[in-house]
C-alpha cells in the first residue's frame, strides 16, 4: 500500500446546499479530500465549481441560507460539523485561519491596522496585556515584511496599497500560529508583480512555520508556483487529483486539459490563439444526472450524459472522475467522440503509462 503523509484535514462525502426561494441549490455534492500536514494543496476550478463553499463549510462560515446537508469534516481528529458555535469560533483564527480575495472589504476602514491585528490576538488570548500584544503585532507585521512596521501600526487600511493590505490580512491570519491556512483567491485582485511577491511570502512563511496551506484559485499558473498537489473541481465535484508535476505533464480529465490549454504560454508560437473551453458551467439549480462537464466536453459519450462517473484511482496519488479513465473504457460509436478523438483513447493511454511507471 502506498504510504501517505498524515492528513491534518479530512473531508468525507460532503454535501453543502443553499436554500433559496426557488428551491435547494446543491453547491458541493459528495466531496472527498484530504490536506496533508505541512503541504500546500491547490484547489482549482471556475467560479461556481464549489471550491470556496467546500472550505467555507470547514469553518462554518456559510451564508445564512447555506447548510451542510451531510458528510464529515475532521481536523486533527476532531469532527468540526458537530461542534457548538463557541467551539468552532475557537478553531477559527486559532487552529485554522482564512484569508480572502479582497483585503479592502475584509479590513475595518475605521481602525488602524495595528489595532485590527491586535484584536485577533486578544480574541484568542484575553490574558495578553497591551504591551505584549503590541510587541506581537509588531513582530507579525515584520514577519509579513511590511516596511517600517513600527511607523505603520497606527496607519489605516486606505493608507496601504493593495499588496500591503493583503500582507496585513496574512499577519492577522498568522496571529495565533494556525496549523492550517486557507487562502481563497488571495492574489486575484493584485497586479502580476505584487502577486509574485505575495506567493513568495507565502512559500517562505510555510517553510518557516511548517503550516499546511490550501490555496483556492481559478488560475493553474498560480498553483504551479506554490503547490505540490492539486485538486480540480467542477459542478460541486472533485474531477481530478494529482501531484503538480504529473498534472501539468499529463492531465487526465478533459476539463483539466481545457484549463491548461487556456493558460498563456510564452514559449508557444505567437500566432497560436488561446483555446477557451466552449459553453458555460452547469446550472446548479438543476444539476445534471451525468457528468456536469459533458455538455462542454469534446470527448463526451452517451454514458457521460446519463450517469455520473465514479472516481477512478491510479498509482502515484492520481485519480480522475471520467468514463474515459475507466479500466475498460472502449472507443464509442458516439459521432462526437469519433470526430474529435484518435482511435486509441489518449487519456486511457496516459493512465496506463502511469500504472506501468
Amino acid at each position: 500500500m502506498e504510504h501517505q503523509t498524515e492528513p491534518i484535514l479530512e473531508i468525507r462525502d460532503l454535501y453543502t446546499s443553499f436554500l433559496t426561494g426557488s428551491g435547494v441549490i446543491p453547491a458541493v455534492r459528495g466531496v472527498d479530500l484530504r490536506v496533508n500536514r505541512g503541504e500546500c494543496l491547490g484547489v482549482v476550478g471556475e467560479s461556481g465549481s464549489g471550491k470556496s463553499v467546500t472550505f467555507l463549510s470547514v469553518l462554518r462560515l456559510l451564508a445564512a441560507t447555506g447548510r451542510i446537508m451531510a458528510g464529515e469534516i475532521r481536523f486533527e481528529g476532531r469532527e468540526l460539523t458537530r461542534m457548538t458555535s463557541r467551539q468552532i469560533r475557537e478553531v477559527r483564527g486559532g487552529d485554522i485561519a482564512m484569508i480572502f480575495q479582497d483585503p479592502a472589504s475584509s479590513l475595518n476602514p475605521l481602525l488602524p491596522v495595528g489595532d485590527q491585528v491586535g484584536e485577533m490576538l486578544w480574541s484568542h488570548n484575553r490574558s495578553l496585556n497591551r504591551r505584549d500584544r503590541d510587541a506581537k503585532v509588531l513582530e507579525l507585521l515584520r514577519m509579513v515584511r511590511i516596511p517600517e512596521a513600527e511607523k505603520r501600526l497606527g496607519s489605516y487600511p486606505h493608507e496601504f496599497s493593495g499588496g500591503m493590505r493583503q500582507r496585513v490580512m496574512i499577519a492577522m491570519a498568522l496571529a495565533c500560529r494556525p496549523s492550517l491556512l486557507i487562502a481563497d483567491e488571495p492574489t486575484t485582485a493584485l497586479d502580476v508583480s505584487i502577486q509574485d511577491q505575495i506567493l513568495k511570502l507565502m512559500r517562505s512563511l510555510q517553510a518557516d512555520l511548517g503550516m499546511s496551506i490550501v490555496f483556492i484559485t481559478h488560475d493553474l499558473g498560480v498553483v504551479a508556483e506554490l503547490c505540490s498537489r492539486v485538486i480540480v473541481m467542477y459542478g460541486g465535484l472533485v474531477m481530478e487529483e494529482a501531484p503538480i508535476d504529473a498534472l501539468f505533464e499529463g492531465p487526465l480529465h478533459p476539463y483539466t486539459r481545457g484549463l491548461l490549454a487556456s493558460i498563456p504560454n510564452i514559449r508557444q508560437d505567437k500566432s497560436q490563439r488561446l483555446r477557451p473551453i466552449p459553453g458555460s458551467p452547469p446550472d446548479m439549480s438543476h444539476p445534471p444526472d451525468g457528468c456536469p462537464f459533458a455538455p462542454r466536453c469534446l470527448y463526451a459519450r452517451n454514458a457521460c450524459v446519463w450517469e455520473l462517473p465514479p472516481i477512478f484511482a491510479f498509482s502515484g496519488g492520481r485519480s480522475c472522475r471520467c468514463w474515459l479513465c475507466a479500466p475498460d473504457a472502449p472507443a464509442e460509436d458516439n459521432p462526437l467522440y469519433q470526430r474529435t478523438a484518435p482511435a486509441k483513447n489518449p487519456i486511457q493511454e496516459e493512465a496506463e503509462r502511469g500504472e506501468r511507471g
